[in-house]
């Protein structure tokens, strides 16, 4: 875990305190499918602080932090100050406003609409030991940007990235009856870290996914991997921590199917050919099987969907047939005028049916970032493919190999979380990245470690083209690298191109592969309208005949195999301040904040109807 540089000496003195963690051992772990797990839920009400100058961190000569100002103290402030006057404290978490999690600190107040850096989260929780044989950990969806967890006073780990999961063995920890739970969550960025400060969305920081603490056997499946090959096998996977297990299997009780699995080091693996009644996975018939993954005694209860992708010259084959990829665009950002990040299986399911239902869409890109596991397995559920994206974007440091490991992690984070989802077909490496060669090197390096972890899915990046008149070449030296080519082209918003113009610009590729129109739109206010011969940018005119216009372009390029413009509903973006039109949102969704359809939402869903209904 590589940490900011401002605060290398501050690690190494805390590292000599009492209460630090330095000499236990690595507590981190995967756990796959942990919200398949019984729980014990630590969401609801939790205490919060702000820390702006970060003294729960260090003390203001740079040394460690004193007992006055150390908020994961284990210490209830008013006891301690009711048996000793004299005590000092310059924090009380105890007494510090209340909150609920899930969710981002901007809806924890209005000062903290635009607040950048350390918050501290605490709550109390009651423990019940599972009993002897079984181990305990602490699992967070996501804590964004960087998370130190401290449990009883005691640093536990810490993670970096946002967007993932992580999860942390608590046994030795935990106590019978009150325990302390204690989250510094920092959004505080770099130019190091990945997504670099400067960003076209809202950066929703805190503790932003579920929490919970999970209980599993002593030996236990900590990644597990099951999957339809492409030469017509069903695979499985897995890992298991804890000892060895006796006759790890998976079993498909619906296909009547067990599949065996052979042990070495690494992982227990196993395949079988295909039934021939099973129902493949796809976005008209979405089916999902009950799958149990069995080791030493633990079991895990998934649903999983079989589906091959794969590309053939310029088409994207699914399950052996071509498909073209009706899609969208999507911003992690629920529906609703103050938005939190608190991505529910209720607020998944509008945002997915309005793609599915409303634009007669089967494809969402899911930007750019990971998205919460409730929306990819939505995603499953309703028949959507996907797109899943890491975090390089714009500005990366790409001459910095700490900068690279820790794509890396969250690229390999991402993966092992949700390469069981039918609905993903997609790994994207990064998004609109200036070319150069350390970033050709080290995009190349994080194809590798895709590539490495998953070889059933497509590798992508949304890039840029070069444009010579009216023809644009996609001339990335990326292009050999990536199975499906992508490129944001926003002709008529960000150029000075005329409307009309739009159908009779071109597209070459030389690369014979097919390619995806990853983003195009223009920014719309709900409700402002302007049918002048001339529609004003901004109105729901100008946005409308944008799309008429892009979509007349996208029918002449032969090699265009699917589409999801920008943006499904508009997001929240500091950037864009515009005091009329935009006021800190970005307008490009075909929706407004609260769900509104603007009228290019179904210039775009007749579109994708005449594409379906032509196929």
């Amino acid at each position: 875990m590589r940490m900011r540089p401002d605060l290398w000496l501050v690690a190494i003195l805390c590292a000599l305190l009492p209460v630090a963690a330095a000499a236990q051992p690595d507590r981190r772990a995967m756990l796959t499918g942990a919200e398949l797990r019984p729980a014990q839920s630590l969401d609801g009400a939790w205490h919060w602080s702000i820390d702006p100058y970060r003294d729960g961190i260090a003390g203001f000569h740079g040394g460690p932090p004193n007992a006055s100002t150390r908020r994961w103290s284990d210490v209830i402030v008013a006891e301690v100050a009711e048996r000793d006057p004299a005590a000092l404290f310059e924090f009380d978490m105890q007494r510090s406003p209340v909150t609920h999690l899930p969710g981002s600190w901007i809806g924890h107040a209005p000062e903290m609409r635009l607040y950048q850096g350390l918050v501290w989260y605490q709550r109390d929780f009651d423990f019940t030991s599972a009993g002897p044989g079984r181990r305990t950990y602490l699992r967070f969806g996501a804590v964004d940007y960087r998370a130190d967890v401290y449990l009883n006073g005691k640093l536990v780990g810490s993670h970096e990235g946002g967007f993932t999961p992580f999860a942390f063995d608590v046994t030795d920890l935990l106590r019978p009856g009150r325990n302390q739970i204690t989250v510094g969550a920092d959004s505080a960025r770099t130019n190091d870290d990945v997504p670099p400060p400067v960003t076209d969305w809202e950066t929703y920081g805190g503790i932003t996914r579920l929490v919970s603490l999970i209980s599993v056997p002593e030996t236990h499946i900590e990644d597990y991997w099951v999957r339809l090959t492409r030469d017509g096998r069903i695979a499985a996977t897995i890992r298991v921590a804890g000892g060895g297990a006796d006759a790890p299997r998976v079993r498909i009780p619906a296909l009547g199917t067990t599949i065996l699995l052979r042990c070495d080091a690494q992982a227990c693996t196993g395949s079988i050919a295909a039934p021939r009644r099973l129902k493949r996975w796809s976005p008209e018939t979405p089916t999902l099987y009950a799958v149990e993954i069995e080791a030493g005694g633990d079991v895990i209860h998934e649903r999983i969907g079989f589906r091959t992708i794969e590309v053939r010259g310029t088409d994207i084959l699914l399950n052996g047939k071509p498909i073209f990829l009706r899609g969208i665009s999507m911003h992690e950002e629920e529906l609703g005028s103050d938005p939190v990040r608190a991505m529910t299986p209720a607020a998944a399911r509008a945002l997915l049916t309005e793609i599915r239902d409303g634009l007669n869409g089967n494809f969402v890109r899911l930007a750019h970032y990971p998205h919460s596991e409730v929306t990819t397995r939505m995603a499953d559920e309703l028949g959507l493919l996907v797109w899943s994206e890491v975090q390089v974007y714009w500005r990366v440091n790409w001459s910095n190999p700490a900068t690279l490991a820790t794509a890396q992690a969250m690229m390999t984070e991402t993966i092992q979380r949700d390469r069981n989802r039918a609905s993903i077909i997609l790994w994207s490496v990064a998004n609109e990245t200036p070319v150069s060669e350390a970033r050709n090197a080290f995009l190349r390096a994080l194809i590798g470690t895709v590539r490495a972890q998953d070889d059933t899915r497509l590798v992508t990046a949304a890039l840029l083209s070069k444009r010579e008149g009216k023809v644009s070449t996609i001339d990335d030296p990326l292009a050999g690298d990536l199975d499906v080519l992508a490129i944001n082209t926003y002709n008529g918003w960000y150029s000075g191109d005329p409307l009309a113009s739009l159908p009779s610009l071109e597209w070459r590729s030389e690369s014979g592969k097919p390619m995806i129109f990853s983003e195009f739109g223009a920014d719309a206010q709900a409700g402002y309208h302007d049918a002048a011969p001339s529609p004003h940018k901004f109105s729901e005119d100008y946005q409308a005949d944008y799309y008429r216009q892009t979509l007349a372009m996208a029918r002449r390029v032969p090699f265009l195999r699917g589409m999801s413009p920008w943006i499904l509903k508009d997001f929240r973006s500091p950037r864009r301040q515009h005091p009329v039109y935009q006021q800190g949102w970005n307008r490009k969704g075909l929706l407004s904040p609260t769900g509104e359809r603007k009228q290019a939402f179904e210039v775009l869903a007749q579109e994708y109807a005449r594409i379906r209904d032509s196929r």
